[in-house]
Order: structure tokens, then sequence, then C-alpha cells
């Protein structure tokens, strides 16, 4: 039986026996051809896709890219770790001790308040450190690989809940609101899924999943055993994403955020109060097919190592939590980590751990830019000179269009000084909230102005690109992060 697929305006095998009414017109005048043939060989199946152009937001292109024609260098780090903030809304109660021996996929530690969710090893072999901080919260697990490649095998036929909770890929999963890992108790409205990042410098999301895409039918399937709604795929116009589950597949058309699953969400179908959406990216979809079909969790990631302090930036393929002195290995513009802010993720989102730190969750970037203090520059912020930079036209850069990728270092360039009401949050938000006032409303803690203007949509992730564009100077991020915890205790 020939089953195709009408996507778009492309046909293509669906491998799926379904038929939707999505397409009512074409299906009615193609059954009733085939039944004056007498012809039942074919069978339409139509996904649905919706373009939406986003015009707030900004791309910000930096220099130390890496090219299309790169080559992929493979690294086994020396050591692996996972580090437990990767995982909002989990408190971690420890399952193994310092000296216990791991394989890939046994537990590390669980949440204290739902203990079904686990956290595992992505690699076998020794606990070599428990590292702690104060009040001896638990900073991370580093784990010395064996070399065995020994891994678990779950059991297929648990279920996906009980196979996501216990193979640990449930911690990859967030929710609206708060943006946590979800309550397994709570069914979502909808589940969204980004497949690409539109972050400075990030990998497509098609590329770091790999052979892993072919398990994606498996993955949505298994995500709509999940919610009683749709399960949504959010793409760049052109790419190639098989969806033949029935997911539904919207374009997206804008600059950074438009890859944010929860910016998609807002301008596909809002969270309201008293809702409740999951949200992921393409490669942990991938990762759920592959673990539904075959019981394996795959730990392997491509990493692209990126920025301005990298001597040739390139892909990596490595294992999650990798240290960071295999991953960067000599690699570091005049060899040395001195002056160099090491980023774990994108420069606007991710985490400074340093050259003694550990690759971080969603463990497929690295960008190494310069960590300057002070300089001293000519006329400073007075500055006529078209190599100056920024998103406003306050430098003669703007008069070439800003097409050019810049090097940019870690400086403030400002003074932390009150908000201005300038609009420019706004600018940077394709979502239909008030930014500016939202975040006056958390610093204020006022629970009912940030239930109206929109809390329980957004996540710290959305406010990165205003943060940078802030003349304000303020750490808007961790404004909504702490103001969604306080949030969520005054809530739950």
């Amino acid at each position: 039986m020939h089953i195709f697929t009408i996507y778009g305006n492309q046909w293509r095998p669906a491998g799926r026996i379904e038929c939707r009414e999505h397409c009512f017109f074409q299906v009615f005048l193609l059954t009733l051809r085939y039944i004056i043939n007498r012809d039942y060989t074919y069978i339409i199946y139509r996904i649905p896709m919706a373009t939406i152009r986003l015009k707030k937001g900004y791309d910000l292109k930096l220099q130390g890219g890496v090219g299309s024609d790169a080559a992929t260098v493979a690294v086994e780090g020396a050591a692996a770790a996972v580090v437990p903030d990767d995982f909002q809304g989990l408190v971690p109660r420890l399952e193994r001790r310092e000296g216990d021996t791991v394989a890939a996929g046994d537990a590390l530690f669980h949440d204290k308040t739902v203990e079904a969710i686990k956290v595992t090893s992505p690699v076998s072999g020794k606990i070599a450190k428990v590292v702690r901080g104060d009040r001896r919260k638990i900073l991370s697990i580093v784990i010395e690989p064996d070399g065995s490649g020994q891994k678990r095998k779950f059991d297929t036929g648990s279920g996906t809940l009980a196979l996501l909770l216990e193979s640990g890929l449930w911690a990859r999963l967030r929710q609206r609101p708060y943006a946590v890992v979800p309550d397994p108790a709570v069914k979502p409205r909808d589940i969204f899924v980004t497949c690409f990042d539109s972050a400075p410098l990030a990998p497509s999301l098609t590329m770091v999943a790999g052979d892993n895409l072919k398990w994606l039918h498996q993955g949505v399937e298994a995500l709509k055993g999940l919610t009683s709604g749709n399960v949504y795929l959010g793409v760049r116009p052109g790419e190639q994403i098989d969806a033949e589950s029935g997911a539904v597949v919207n374009e997206f058309v804008g600059p950074h955020p438009a890859g944010n699953a929860g910016v998609q969400a807002a301008n596909v179908r809002p969270v309201n109060k008293g809702e409740t959406v999951w949200t992921l990216d393409l490669v942990t979809l991938a990762k759920i097919g592959r673990l539904v079909a075959t019981g394996e969790m795959d730990y392997s990631t491509l990493v692209a190592v990126t920025g301005t302090e990298v001597a040739t930036p390139q892909y990596v393929s490595t294992t999650e939590g990798c240290d960071m002195k295999s991953l960067l290995g000599g690699n570091l513009a005049d060899g040395s980590a001195g002056n160099k802010r090491i980023v774990s993720g994108n420069a606007l989102t991710g985490s400074v751990v340093g050259i003694d730190g550990y690759l971080r969750a969603p463990y497929r970037q690295v960008t190494v830019i310069e960590e300057v203090a002070q300089r001293d520059e000519f006329m400073g912020w007075a500055s006529i000179s078209p190599k100056r930079f920024s998103i406003y036209r306050d430098f003669t850069s703007w008069l070439l269009g800003n097409r050019k990728p810049v090097a940019l270092d870690a400086r403030l360039k400002g003074g932390r000084r009150a908000i201005v009401m300038s609009g420019e949050y706004d600018r940077m938000l394709p979502m239909d909230i008030y930014a500016e006032f939202l975040i006056k409303a958390i610093i204020a803690f006022d629970i009912d102005k940030m239930e109206q203007l929109g809390i329980y949509e957004v996540a710290p992730e959305d406010f990165a690109l205003a943060e940078y564009a802030d003349t304000s100077k303020l750490e808007l991020q961790q404004i909504v992060r702490d103001g969604l915890d306080r949030l969520r205790k005054e809530m739950c």
C-alpha cells in the first residue's frame, strides 16, 4: 500500500496509514477517483503548516562561527560531570556515593519531591567526587570514564512515562508556567518542540541530532500519548522535518529569539493561568524516539566550539558533560585560557564555566570570548569609528547595516541604573506582553500584576536578548528566574 503526505506543496512518502481532513477537497476528489477506478492502493495524509512571521528581536552576528565545511573532531573526555542546577526545579538526593561504579544510564540522583524523576550518568566509570557548595548544596557529580562503554538497557514495555522518568530524559523537558522540569502528575495541554536554535553562533539542531532523526516519528508518537492536545513543531522555512505522526508543523520567520520554544508557544497558542504546556528541542525529541524504539539512551552529542578566542571553530563529537580541557584541547587562541571567558552554551544564555569546568545542558555549544575588565579607547563612548557596534544607532556602524559579524568581549560597557521606559525590552521580545512592566511587577513581587502581564508564558531565556540590549544593565534573566521561583513557592 502506498501512502503519501501532502506537506505544504510537496508530496512525500508518509510511512503511516491515516487520512486527515485538513485538505478535504483534495481527499474527496482523489477518493472518488480511486472508487471509480477500483484502485484502493493510495491513502492521502496531510500535515497542515502555517507560517508565522516575527518582526521583534535581533540576530546578533558574532565572529567565530563554525563554517559549513568544518570538519568534525572526535574527543573522549578525561571526565564527565552532571550539574543539578541544569535541571531547574529539582532538589537532588543522591543515589550514589563517591567511589561507586556506574554504567551509562544508571541513576545518579532523584528529585526529593517527586522521587520518580531521575538524572542518570552519561558515561560508565567511577564517581570521582561530589562537589558541594554552601550548606552542602550539590554543585556537580564528576565521573571518571573507564572506557568500557557499559550502558544500561531500559525496559520499553514499562510505558512511555515510566521510561522517560527512569532514563533521565524527563529532566530534559520544561514546562510553562515556571520554566521547570514538569510534574509527571500533570497532563499538559500541548507540547511544543523547537526544531532550530536562533541564538548567536548556534549549531543546526538537525546536525546535532544526527542519526537519531530517523526516530523522530516514534518520538512524536510517544509525546502524543502524554498530552490531551497537540504536539507542535516549530521549523525554519525550507527545513525538511518529517512529521509523519501528525504533529502540527509551523514555520517561523524572524530574528532571534524565534528559536525559543516559549516564544513559539506564545505565538501559536499562549499559556493562560491554570494551563500547563511542555517544551523541548528537536535533539531531545529524537532521543526520546530512539529510547522508546530501542530501549537505549544516547548520551553522545555534537558540540559547536565557537567564539573569537577559539583558534579554529569546529564541531566536536563527544559525550554529554565532557570536561572543557578535553573539549577545547589546545584550540584556544594564543594557546592559553588567560583573559578568556569560556561559556558552555551561547553568549546570551550560557553558563560561565572556565577551563576547569564541564559541558552544561543543553550540551551542544561552547562559546569563548575575550575577558576584558577595562580598555582605553580613543574618545570612548563618543567614538565615531565605524568599527564600534551597537544594535541602536549610537555609532556610525548602523550606516553599513551591521551586516558583518563583530567581535564582542565580556565588558559591561555602561553602569547599572533605573529602568528606562523606552520600549527597548518590547522590541526584543516577540510576545504579546509588556516586558518592562512585567519586570517591574516581578521586582515588586506583585502577583496580581505578574499574572495579568503574562508571567506564566515566559522563561529567563526569553529575556536574554533584552538583557543584552538593556541600557540599564539589569540582569533580567536572573530577575525573571527569581520571580518564577518565588511565584512557584507561593502558588504551589
